[in-house]
């Protein structure tokens, strides 16, 4: 794909993973329009000449406000990149730890963001996606979505949801000009993995490999370590999953 003068709404775009992929495509003349619900940070992007809508796409009436902002417009592509690990026990090994208290709400808000959220985007933005002479659908799952971690069950879960959903997708808009790519990133130096031990791969690279496989039409775009995760899938997936459950 050709990024000069495209209209890409990228969600989960005013932080992390999001606006260092933001800032790389508007630096290939993209035409990008963020979404996020932090008011701040929302402000700091639009200081910064980024269009952006203010969602929050945990909840139905974000998906409206997103739709609606987009209507009628010529857009080329769609990705989906918003996410959250869950509600502070509800992602957490404690799950059924019957002496602490899991937010259920919280845990539901993290499943409509993560799954529910992309799937209602794609299938309201479709038509407009098909409208165009090309277009493309990135959906951001997580090495995650292969081999879950046990201290992550619900955002493992909706990763993996989403992973099985795009492959279906791809396979359903074969033959039309809509192309569907999904980017598993592995842990990244983000708000949501501040406090993890293991090594995190800046944002800007992992933005830049989500670049490349856009630029490249790939379907697949297995980032940083995701790509020995792969390997060490591909030779045994009873491996992978026991390194990854305690990861």
């Amino acid at each position: 794909m050709q990024f000069k003068d495209k209209l890409i709404l990228l969600t989960g775009g005013t932080d992390g993973i999001g606006h260092a992929l933001a800032k790389q495509l508007r630096e290939r003349h993209a035409i990008v329009i963020l979404v996020g619900r932090n008011p701040e940070r929302c402000a700091s992007v639009r200081a910064d000449g980024f269009e952006v809508i203010e969602a929050d796409l945990s909840l139905p009436e974000g998906i409206d406000t997103v739709v609606s902002a987009v209507a009628g417009r010529e857009l080329d592509v769609l990705i989906n990149n918003a996410g959250v690990s869950g509600a502070p026990n509800a992602a957490a090994s404690c799950l059924y730890d019957v002496d602490t208290p899991v937010d259920l709400a919280a845990m539901d808000r993290a499943i409509f963001l993560n799954l529910h959220a992309p799937i209602h985007l794609i299938t309201r933005l479709l038509q407009q996606l098909r409208a165009r002479p090309e277009a493309m659908i990135v959906n951001v799952t997580s090495g995650l979505a292969i081999a879950p971690r046990a201290d992550a069950p619900v955002y493992c879960a909706t990763k993996a949801g989403l992973r099985s959903f795009t492959l279906a997708l791809r396979h359903q808009l074969r033959n039309t000009k809509v192309h569907v790519l999904e980017v598993l990133p592995p842990v990244v130096a983000t708000k949501m993995t501040e406090t993890y031990s293991h090594p995190r791969m800046p944002t800007s690279d992992c933005a830049a490999e989500i670049v490349r496989a856009m630029a490249g039409d790939a379907d697949e775009a297995n980032v940083g370590q995701v790509k020995l995760l792969r390997v060490a899938y591909s030779l045994s997936p009873a491996l992978a999953r026991s390194i990854m459950i305690k990861y």
